[in-house]
């Protein structure tokens, strides 16, 4: 627990040690260290308070990751607002989240499922992705986008719907402090 949130809490805040801006985090760093100590607990009783603290967050912060949910290194949420994210969904490292995110799910037809999301990848605000889908790494998805459908590596996603546009480098610029 503490190496992940140690590289999380790295993306915030780089190399840096000390400095007013960790004596009062954002909400946002509250919220993922409830989350990762939740997922690593093992003694039940703990689990449930840490779960009941990562409710009581999720109101406050209008975050909803679910605890099960599969996370990798290095998870950067930029704002609180609303954010939800399926608990089937999987996420590699490195991964930016804007204000208003969806990752949800599709209850039917061929792409009944989670999405499964690669590493180094950049989710503008009130983007939308839904579906068993593959979305690869060094991808950036443009805010409002609404992707239902799988995207290559080194790609940028923009539109409603969607159209995928090949960049090598996608995300050069917009991720930073990574893990």
């Amino acid at each position: 627990m503490n190496t992940l949130f140690k590289q999380d809490l790295y993306r915030y805040y780089g190399g840096k040690k000390g400095g007013a801006k960790r004596l009062f985090p954002p909400y946002e760093i509250a919220y993922l260290y409830r989350l990762r100590k939740t997922q690593c607990c093992h003694n039940r009783f703990m689990y449930w308070v840490n779960r009941w603290w990562l409710r009581k967050l999720s109101r406050k912060t209008r975050i909803q990751i679910p605890a099960e949910t599969k996370i990798g290194p290095g998870l950067y949420i930029g704002h609180t607002g609303r954010i939800i994210i399926n608990s089937m969904a999987i996420l590699g490292c490195n991964i930016n989240i804007g204000t208003g995110v969806v990752i949800g799910s599709e209850a039917r037809g061929s792409r009944e499922g989670a999405p499964e999301i690669g590493s180094y990848v950049w989710i503008g605000a009130n983007a939308v992705i839904v579906g068993k889908i593959k979305i690869g790494s060094d991808v950036l998805i443009a805010p409002g986008a609404y992707v239902n459908f799988d995207v290559p590596e080194h790609s940028i996603v923009i539109g409603n719907p969607g159209k995928i546009i090949h960049k090598m480098n996608a995300v050069d610029g917009y991720i930073c402090s990574t893990v």
